[in-house]
């Protein structure tokens, strides 16, 4: 099992918006490389921090269960979705998604800012300076600790 880290901006989907689903596709990522990891090594059952991101404080909020492992990511063919690529075809897709499923919402926030104070979560991607992607590798150890500061009062 592998460990994820998944940021959104909860304007545009958040951690409430997963719980009332129940699950959703994670659609719209841009990134290449984010692209190889939903495309190529995020499996069912892997385990997901949710992260909002662009809002004050960003923080890890909860968690998820990766429920289908990547498949190609639709909104590239709707013209009428911001996500839209005219390179991306059914026959050649460029852009891939995976489906992740509610698990919990923490009683607390896990901000950013706490996370780079810790010393026991040095050299999580998300702390590095410049790190922007929207799906991130997170270590077991890391997940468990991000995990126990959000279930702490």
């Amino acid at each position: 099992m592998n460990h994820w880290l998944l940021k959104s901006e909860p304007g545009a989907y958040s951690i409430q918006d997963l719980e009332r689903d129940g699950s959703t596709h994670w659609d719209g990522v841009r990134n290449y490389q984010a692209r190889n990891t939903l495309r190529d090594q995020m499996k069912v059952g892997d385990l997901v921090l949710f992260y909002h991101s662009n809002v004050e404080p960003m923080a890890v909020v909860g968690t998820a269960t990766v429920t289908k492992a990547g498949y190609p990511d639709h909104t590239a063919l709707d013209m009428s979705s911001h996500h839209y690529d005219p390179k991306s075809t059914p026959d050649n897709p460029i852009w891939y998604m995976v489906d992740i499923g509610y698990r919990s919402t923490f009683k607390r926030p896990v901000t950013l800012n706490e996370m780079k104070d810790d010393p026991t979560l040095a050299g999580m991607m998300l702390t590095r300076k410049g790190s922007r992607l929207s799906v991130q590798p997170v270590s077991e150890d890391h997940f468990q600790r991000i995990v126990a500061l959000g279930e702490s009062a």
